[in-house]
């Protein structure tokens, strides 16, 4: 662990202008650039507030469009980071085939510059809660919790994806599938209340991580108190970042042990 923070720390401005170079390149055709990190999951929330409000019976819940949005934008951050950190060693195969750098850098940079574009889309969270009469409370003290296990799990799981991604190559195609099952499981524009305590789907809520990270995030931006029925969960915060270590732990050894062949595979 100490040599991997030496690294970090030798090679941070590689990894800043990395993270800098990705999120430039994320909008870098567009004519609007980085305001499309507000509009889209402005966007997304209307849409989704529009089709899935009446129809699961939410439209008199004014907080409804906030609670999407929440569970939106966390479930955005760890999709794209995971997604994208997959191919994250292909990708800049001929960097990693001139120069040395520690390979682990390039999933890293891929998980951090989506986490800034996903804390810069707070912004609209923050707006629309506003709006729709929803304020802070000194429960947001407590956001930083799932914000630290969200960024854990993502890291951890774009370690292990990074390094199966350069010997199985359908790997990305795969894991678009299973992040379809894991938004479905993440209750993103539903109440988990519509199922018994009892129910075996609750227990798949309970067993995913992303779920607990999503579940306390909304508890902390005050949605507990008002159109959601959960207080913040400590349990989920300590499986959560559980989870997100243990990821980490196996990401870093299944990837320390395999870097010396990427060069054979790329």
């Amino acid at each position: 662990m100490g040599s991997i923070i030496d690294h970090v720390k030798k090679y941070r401005f590689l990894l800043n202008e990395l993270v800098k170079k990705g999120i430039k390149l994320r909008y870098r055709r567009s004519y609007l650039g980085v305001l499309w990190t507000l509009l889209e999951p402005l966007l997304t929330m209307i849409v989704l507030t529009i089709i899935f409000g009446p129809l699961l019976g939410y439209s008199d819940d004014k907080l409804f469009p906030v609670y999407v949005l929440s569970g939106r934008l966390l479930y955005n951050f760890f999709s794209l980071a995971t997604k994208e950190s997959t191919r994250s060693i292909r990708v800049n195969a001929a960097m990693i085939k001139k120069v040395y750098v520690p390979k682990y850098l390039y999933p890293l940079s891929y998980v951090l510059y989506n986490y800034v574009i996903f804390l810069i889309s707070l912004i609209v969270l923050a707006v629309v809660s506003l709006i729709l009469g929803l304020f802070p409370t000194v429960k947001l003290l407590l956001i930083f919790i799932p914000l630290i296990n969200v960024f854990l799990l993502s890291l951890g799981v774009s370690l292990i994806l990074s390094t199966i991604g350069v010997f199985f190559r359908d790997m990305e195609y795969l894991w678009n599938v299973a992040l379809t099952l894991i938004m479905y499981t993440c209750a993103i524009f539903y109440k988990t209340d519509r199922f018994s305590d009892t129910s075996w789907i609750i227990w798949i809520f309970k067993l995913n991580p992303l779920y607990g990270c999503i579940d306390n995030f909304r508890a902390a931006i005050g949605l507990a108190d008002t159109f959601y029925t959960h207080c913040f969960n400590w349990n989920f915060a300590l499986y959560c970042f559980v989870f997100g270590i243990l990821t980490i732990v196996i990401g870093g050894l299944l990837f320390r042990k395999c870097q010396d062949r990427f060069i054979l595979h790329i």
